[in-house]
């Protein structure tokens, strides 16, 4: 691969295809839910409920599974996958995988095709494959750079949501583009600490450019490379959000808040709640304020 023979990825028919196989044969388990908007702040953040209680209690029973899951013989659900969930290949290294348990429609995973640890930064390639996805149609690239940061898999993955987001714009964007200046740089409004880049039009972009632009955000937020066994990690936790017009890295400190879980999304502006007292504490604290407490100061 190089950056004169860019990566295709699969296109947004191969998506919805997909999508409609995966549901067909119940593959694919979305979580039916209730949407809110809460302003604060200037932003109109997007808050999804579970929708009912038996989805609740779905839920639960998912998340205890998943604690059992981290206290026993870890399995690697991505090798190998599950096959109805994967929409294709994006080049050797990495394939494009449906969220089998989507809050969001069309919620994407890009998955490396070999293990590689999530703990581990991001590298050119993968950036090959992620603007692979955001030349095939319109998104919101993200990645949970560990446990604290929202990963719930070791096995590196990226992940994207179409944009529009449910027929919302991504609710901090016109904060990022009225600030934008030389990168990296902040946004006033935002409480958390994190370091912004507009990028104008990334499906320009060449996988090195982006890349580039990647490490000079950790840097400004204090993630700084060490190796492990040769390959180079992170020295702290942090979420990256990537759209086809600017990226945003945000240094983490605490996976949840009150019990509300955090992960990139949050700080794009979309939250998910299980239930009307957690959708309380998110008004009562105020979205932003949630958010600040789960990061590090601004």
């Amino acid at each position: 691969m190089t950056d004169r023979a860019p990566l295709r990825a699969p296109s947004w028919r191969d998506v919805l295809q997909q999508t409609e196989h995966a549901l067909a044969c119940g593959a694919l388990r979305p979580f039916d839910t209730v949407p809110h908007v809460i302003d604060d702040e200037g932003v109109r953040f997007l808050v999804r409920q579970a929708a009912n209680l038996a989805r609740k209690e779905e839920a639960a029973k998912l998340a205890a599974k998943t604690a059992a899951d981290a206290a026993s013989e870890w399995r690697d659900p991505f090798s190998p996958c599950e096959e109805a969930l994967r929409v294709g290949d994006i080049g050797e290294r990495h394939f494009l995988l449906l969220n089998k348990f989507n809050v969001l429609a069309h919620h994407l995973l890009i998955v490396t095709t070999e293990f590689e640890p999530q703990a581990a930064l991001l590298d050119a390639g993968d950036f090959a494959a992620l603007l692979a996805c955001l030349r095939e149609f319109d998104g919101l690239g993200f990645y949970n750079g560990g446990a604290v940061a929202g990963s719930s898999q070791p096995h590196k993955h990226l992940q994207i949501v179409p944009l529009p987001l449910d027929g919302h714009p991504v609710p901090i964007e016109p904060l990022v583009e009225a600030a934008r200046d030389t990168a990296p740089y902040r946004v006033p409004q935002l409480p958390f600490g994190h370091a912004a880049a507009w990028l104008g039009d990334a499906t320009s972009f060449e996988a090195a450019d982006a890349f580039d632009t990647y490490r000079r955000l950790l840097d400004a937020i204090g993630i700084e490379p060490f190796d492990v066994l040769g390959a180079v990690h992170q020295s702290a936790p942090y979420n990256l959000l990537v759209t086809r017009r600017w990226m945003l890295a945000v240094a983490r400190t605490a996976a949840d808040v009150d019990g509300i879980a955090v992960n990139a999304l949050g700080f794009a502006g979309s939250l998910f709640v299980r239930d009307d007292a957690q959708r309380r504490i998110v008004e009562t604290l105020g979205p932003m304020s949630l958010l600040a407490r789960a990061s590090r100061p601004a």
